[in-house]
């Protein structure tokens, strides 16, 4: 299983939206999703900014915005 994490913001519509997205491809493939809200940190305030939502594998990240299955599907072929 391989474990990502999703860093976003509360009463943030993309950040719905990836959950979302992530959550269907999520159906598909074998995945450990944490959800970090960056706002409870003030590193990750700093960090992200406006970025979010990022979708990272530890420092990696895969995508951001929006999520990218190709992006993700390309990054989990390469853990193989």
């Amino acid at each position: 299983m391989v474990a990502l994490t999703l860093y976003g913001r509360e009463h943030c519509h993309l950040c719905d939206e990836m959950k979302q997205s992530v959550g269907r491809y999520d159906q598909v493939r074998q995945l450990s999703v944490t959800v970090v809200d960056v706002d409870r940190d003030t590193a990750l305030q700093q960090r992200f900014g406006h970025l979010v939502p990022v979708l990272m594998d530890g420092e990696t990240e895969i995508c951001h915005f929006h999520f990218d299955a190709n992006a993700l599907d390309a990054h989990l072929r390469k853990m193989r």
